[in-house]
């Protein structure tokens, strides 16, 4: 019943990830996009002193949307091979998966809105 751990297979499996990561990145727009936000998020974190608590939302959000981005693009691509021509299901399948990205950066949005406005007005002297 119980097997051992193929290490072979971890590591293999880890570097597929790691490849689709990099395409990710390479030819998604959208996230590249979310690359430069993540590192204008991380510059003004570091300006603004961030607690370890808000750099852990931070990182979670950042992590989420990522992540919804993959799914996203993967969908896309799937639906893009099951149905090469115009299909009104699979452009639904292709928004409801673009909008659950656009609902997590959103919510990114909002959670990078209620760290950062109150430390920038604090930068400007004014208090809430």
């Amino acid at each position: 019943m119980n097997r051992p751990i193929n290490i072979r297979k971890a590591i293999r499996s880890f570097r597929y990830a790691g490849m689709g990561i990099y395409s990710l990145f390479r030819y998604e727009n959208n996230a590249r996009i979310h690359l430069i936000a993540c590192i204008l998020v991380v510059i003004a974190g570091v300006v603004l002193g961030l607690s370890i608590t808000e750099w852990c939302l931070i990182t979670l959000c950042v992590g989420l949307v990522w992540s919804a981005e993959a799914i996203n693009t993967a969908l896309e691509k799937l639906a893009d091979v099951v149905s090469p021509g115009y299909h009104p299901a699979i452009k639904d399948v292709k928004d409801l998966a673009a909008a659950g990205v656009l609902i997590l950066a959103i919510s990114a949005v909002v959670v990078g809105s209620i760290i950062f406005i109150p430390k920038v007005l604090a930068l400007c002297g004014i208090t809430l």
